[in-house]
This record gives C-alpha cells, structure tokens and sequence, in this order.
C-alpha cells in the first residue's frame, strides 16, 4: 500500500491555486494506466519558446486524468514524490527537477459552462473567481481597481520572483457550448491572448497546458493562438501515445482481467493517431472491465445531437461517403479548411473534420482518408443516422439486413433481386464500367453483415483473391461467406473459379459451413444473378440443403 503525502498544511488550498493530488491520488488508487510519460514531454518546454502546449482529443479519451496529474506533479502546495514511485516519470532525469515545483492554476471550463450557461458576461465572471482564489494564497499584493488576472498574476511574479504553471481542462467547452454569441467568444478568446499572448506572459508562466476536443479556433489561416504548441487528433505529433490507451496496454489489461482481446478490439479499437497506429478509448476499455461486458459506454452527451446535424447538412457526396464508411470503406478528406469552430461548417469536409475531432471518425493521415474506427462508434453512428431524415439510408440497412438472411437460406433469386435494389439505390456512387464497381455495391449491400461478421475485400486465399470473405464472430451460429464477384459473365463462372483457387483453403479453422457466393452483372439486361453453393466439412457440395 503506498503512503500518500498530503498536501502541506502551511499553504492555503484553493479551488484553482494549490489544488494539491488529491484528485490524481484518487486516480491511481484505483486501475491506472500508466500514462505519465507525457510529465517529461511537457517538462522539456517549460520556460522556453515551446512553453504553451494544447492537445485536443474527443471525449473519454483521458484528457482530464492527465491534467488532474499534471496538477498532482507540479503543484509547490503538496509533496507527491510518493505518489509518482514506481511510474515510468520517475525515471526521467527531469523528474526532480520540476517535482512540486510551481504554483499550479488548475481550470476546468466545463464547470463555468455548468453553473453560469445562461449568463452574458460568464468570462468576467470566471475571471474574477480565479482572482479571489488567487489572491488569497497572496493576500498582501495590492490590486488596483481596474488590474484584471494577467495584471495581479504579474505583480505577484515581480514580487516573489516565482512563475505560474496553469492548465486548462477543457478550454474549448464555453466555445463549443456558447460560442454562437460572439461577445461571449471574443471575451473568451481575448482573456486567453491576454495570458498566453501578452507582453508579460513568459515573465508570468513557466508553461501552460490546455486541453480539450477541438484545436484553437482559426482566423482565416492564423490561429488565434499561434504561438501554442497544438497536438490533434489529426497531428499529435509526439503526443501521440500520451492520451489514450495503446494496444499493448489494452492486451495486459485484457490479460490481467480474463477479458477477451478479440472482442476489445472490435469494439474500442481502430483509431490511428500519429505514429500510434492502434489506439482505444480508454473511458470505454475500462467500463468493460468493471462491468463485465462489452457495449457503449461513449454515449449521451451533446456531441451525438452535434452529428446527427452535420450528418444531414444538405453538402454534395456527405450521404454516399456516409454510406461508404458504414459499409466499411475509407474516404479521402481534407482537414485543413476547417476553422476549429463547430458553428462554422461549410463544407462537406469541414464535416468530416470535425467528426474526426469528436472521435466518430478515425484518421490515417498517412492516406488522408477517415473511416469508422470500431463496432462502439459505428453503432452510434447507425443510431445518428436513423436519427435523421435519411429516409433511404434507414431503408438501405433493413435490406442489408433481409440480403443477409436470403444468403444464409441460400435463396438466389432474393439475393440477386436485393443486389438489384442496392445497385437502384446508390447510383449516385456507382458507375458500373467494371468489376471495382460491382465489389463497391456489394459491399454496401452487405452493410448488416459487419453486426455479425468479420469482412474481408479481396481476401487472400489459396491460389487468388476472393472479393468477399465473411468470417462469423465468436458466438455467432452462421456460416462464413466466400463471395467472387463477375462481370457480364455468369454466376456459375464465379462458383466455378472460388472452386478453381481453393478460395476456402484459408478459413479452414472455420469449422461451420462455408457458402460459396457467386454473383453476376449482366450490364446489357442490367440485372444480377446468384449462384450458392455449401461446403460441409471441407467437402464441395451442391447440395444447398
């Protein structure tokens, strides 16, 4: 059992001055990651031009665990060598240098949102609580009637010759929340440039860390901030691991708890940050663990009614790019048009990104191409949609849905017949010239399949490439798919080539029935036919009993 110190008794404990450890003593009471390699990271920028440090990331993703460590570390108000013992800062060099060595302003902005939503001058009002919080740490400096915060935190620094360490968790809240009324904006983005941008802003802080879910607001191509350090979901540069949890930390928690690593990861995994190619949410991980179950857990909050509206903005191709990603595709995006602001959408784009900031959308910035992370963020991605007007779109997942029963009763005239109203629907995407066309439509209509299936496109097996290949996942009864794909060919053709390539051979471990999935495009009469055909223990059967 470690021994926590307390905070020192000597100085005065305020509501954001000398918060002490409390908070994070809490936090590795408990089941902690350890994620305090970011300490080092913010540690070589203190009192330097890289001082001032803003990392986004989308809800649930640990933002506010590591500002509560953050406190915990620097805060002059308390002693947490002990709390540290054993974590991975303490071997640092830099980690004596800088223990409890500041004194820590510690805001977060979602309680000024909570309590003061309806009020006008809610920035003046924040303002003046974190004076009289300060000031009674520092009771003997003279305050004139018309100094606001920047103005006593310099006095106290010319005094005391000290510097101040502050973090705000969730600094972007009153934008995103209240941001539609401009006074209130600007108010908020002028104290900020007050601290952050003013003459005596290195005098008055050793550093700065914000957090929150979307990058400092942008003024056509400036931020409003521009000498902030900025790490995003889109470039977390070497952020990248230090909110969120990695795989490897995801498999020694699986392992620690029995819980199945399989099942995580079709849940909470998918996203890529940076150099961090598998990253989780660990808000989610961790409920799994403490309740036993898989589910969504990253649920209720203003974020999903912000998606449902920008998911049904009226912007050329959003729909079928929609379309796409739930059927399992990636699609190209350019991020850098948006200007940081929810309530400044103008592009299709602009709707991708800042999807991608509030985590329903995963980015590979090596492609440039977003996608839906995992089986949590898609399901509440289906609910989105249902959510809206996208009449069509609801009635493109019921039949996907009735396509994949027809499948598996092997009934080839409905499944040729649903193939034909999944080409109807989306031809707004489709072009059908070739193959790709075809394997582009197929993959939508089986947008269902992925409830109850692991998808493949242009699986490797045997001697070629399937266009389809279904695995079913643990606990699910059905029989894996192998679908090949011709083009004014025959359906037979295709059943004849899966039997040809020992399509099979690879999902052998299978040991269920396969279905052998031909499908045709006849594009004179334009209409699909199907062939099926059963394989039971390894043998080819034409028997579709």
């Amino acid at each position: 059992m470690r021994a926590y110190h307390s905070c020192n008794s000597q100085k005065t404990m305020g509501t954001y001055i000398n918060k002490g450890n409390k908070a994070f003593r809490d936090i590795v009471s408990h089941e902690y990651v350890d994620k305090t390699s970011l300490i080092p990271l913010i540690n070589a920028s203190l009192n330097s031009e890289n001082r001032y440090s803003c990392v986004t990331r989308c809800r649930r993703f640990g933002k506010s665990m590591a500002a509560k460590m953050l406190c915990a570390y620097y805060d002059k108000s308390c002693d947490s060598r002990e709390l540290f013992h054993g974590l991975k800062t303490e071997q640092d060099k830099s980690f004596e240098t800088y223990l409890n060595k500041y004194y820590v302003i510690c805001v977060d902005m979602t309680d000024f949102t909570t309590r003061f939503r309806n009020e006008k001058e809610i920035v003046k009002i924040m303002q003046q609580e974190i004076i009289d919080d300060v000031l009674k740490v520092f009771p003997d400096i003279e305050v004139k009637e018309r100094d606001d915060l920047m103005s006593i935190l310099y006095s106290i620094c010319e005094r005391t010759d000290e510097r101040f360490l502050m973090i705000i968790d969730e600094w972007d809240a009153i934008l995103r929340e209240m941001g539609s009324d401009d006074y209130i904006s600007t108010s908020y983005v002028d104290l900020l440039r007050r601290l952050f941008k003013g003459l005596g802003s290195d005098t008055v802080f050793a550093g700065a860390y914000l957090t929150g879910i979307l990058p400092i607001k942008r003024y056509n191509t400036e931020s409003a901030l521009n000498n902030f350090c900025e790490y995003t979901m889109i470039r977390p540069g070497k952020m990248s691991e230090a909110l969120g949890f990695t795989h490897d930390e995801v498999k020694m928690l699986c392992k620690k708890h029995g819980m199945d690593l399989m099942e995580m990861e079709r849940w909470y995994d998918g996203y890529r940050i940076g150099k961090a190619s598998r990253m989780f949410n660990p808000y989610s991980v961790i409920k799994a663990i403490y309740n036993e179950e898989y589910g969504s857990y990253w649920t209720t909050t203003g974020a999903y009614d912000s998606v449902i509206t920008y998911i049904q903005m009226n912007f050329d191709g959003l729909k079928d790019d929609i379309i796409r990603m739930l059927s399992g595709e990636s699609i190209p995006v350019i991020t850098t048009k948006f200007q940081n602001d929810m309530n400044v959408i103008n592009s299709k784009n602009d709707v991708l990104t800042v999807l991608i900031h509030l985590g329903y959308l995963a980015y590979n910035r090596d492609t440039n191409r977003c996608y839906i992370p995992n089986k949590e963020v898609a399901d509440e991605m289906n609910n989105a949609v249902q959510s809206t007007e996208w009449s069509q779109l609801a009635k493109t997942l019921e039949n996907s849905q009735r396509l994949l029963d027809a499948t598996i009763a092997c009934n080839e005239n409905a499944v040729a017949l649903a193939i034909d109203i999944a080409h109807d629907e989306n031809t707004s995407i489709l072009s059908y010239n070739d193959e790709n066309s075809l394997a582009c439509v197929i993959t939508i209509a089986y947008i269902w399949a992925r409830n109850e299936y692991v998808i493949h496109r242009e699986y490797a097996t045997g001697k070629g490439y399937a266009d389809l290949v279904m695995i079913p996942r643990r606990n699910v009864s059905k029989p894996a798919l192998v679908i090949e794909l011709k083009f004014n060919n025959t359906a037979d053709t295709a059943i004849d080539q899966i039997k040809r390539k020992q399509y099979p051979a690879k999902i052998a471990e299978y040991t269920g029935d396969i279905l052998l999935v031909g499908i045709n495009y006849d594009k004179e009469a334009k209409k699909h036919t199907c062939k099926i055909e059963r394989i039971r223990n390894g043998v080819f059967n034409n028997n579709k009993n």
